[in-house]
């Protein structure tokens, strides 16, 4: 009977660890046994938005005229213009999505992507220079990343195309004990904000149009009961051993 018992055990072991297995594996629908491709049809460049902060270089053959646009990205107090806790690091996209450029004055820059607004300022510049080169860069495209993954926290961007993966990535992937059906992505955009839940398990990620992240999204990343029973259990068996070791002080101290 107690053998008996034990296969029964056992067996009831087995199937509830297959059944948790199922849910680990990535892109479980995709075809791993044959080498094939698709095309990308859902990347989309990000637009710059109020709020953000905006690195512009400007050169021409004249470097002292365009010095003036450039004032923002030289070093203040020591602090390197490569450091962007610069208090005065780059252009701030003001509440009415507008930065403003010495010389050029009010500019639209919200709703644009960085490559629409570098061609808008060249061609504002040819009034005051001669063949004007603009670069522009996005200085505070971040991340954040929370829950159940091995290194939760806020991830600068040095770039503006970063993908979900990529990001799961750089915070150490999910832990073995979260949920990867019910990813929730949070997004701020143009006034609103969105709530996202992506299923990892499915190769549909990759043409999602949220695949590619934008500045300021949020990951949150389930922990399933998995783990929250074994935190629980931890702390009830620390609770016993304070009790135990309570009782045991007290019959001791009044012997």
């Amino acid at each position: 009977m107690k053998n008996r018992l034990s296969f029964y055990l056992l067996v009831g072991f087995v199937l509830s660890s297959c059944s948790s297995y199922k849910e680990v594996p990535y892109f479980q629908d995709l075809d791993r046994q044959t080498s094939w491709k698709e095309s990308i049809q859902n990347y989309a460049a990000a637009t710059i938005q109020s709020e953000d902060i905006l690195g512009i270089n400007v050169a021409s053959l004249n470097p002292e005229a365009s010095s003036v646009f450039n004032y923002s990205l030289n070093p203040v107090a020591g602090v390197s213009y490569n450091n962007t806790d610069n208090p005065v690091m780059g252009y701030l996209v003001d509440p009415d999505g507008k930065i403003y450029l010495p010389l050029l004055g009010e500019v639209k820059a919200a709703g644009s992507t960085t490559a629409q607004l570098r061609e808008d300022i060249r061609k504002k510049l040819l009034n005051y220079l001669r063949d004007p080169v603009v670069n522009i860069r996005m200085l505070n495209f971040k991340v954040s990343v929370m829950g159940d993954v091995l290194n939760p926290g806020v991830y600068k961007i040095h770039n503006e195309k970063v993908t979900i993966t990529e990001v799961l990535s750089m915070a150490g992937d999910l832990n073995i004990t979260a949920k990867r059906t019910n990813v929730l992505l949070i997004r701020e955009q143009n006034g609103s904000r969105e709530y996202i839940p992506i299923d990892l398990t499915s190769k549909e990620i990759f043409q999602s149009p949220y695949y590619y992240l934008r500045s300021n999204d949020v990951i949150y990343v389930q922990p399933d009961k998995t783990k929250y029973d074994s935190v629980d259990r931890t702390y009830r068996s620390a609770g016993l051993i304070l009790s135990a070791l309570s009782i045991v002080a007290i019959v001791l101290t009044r012997n």
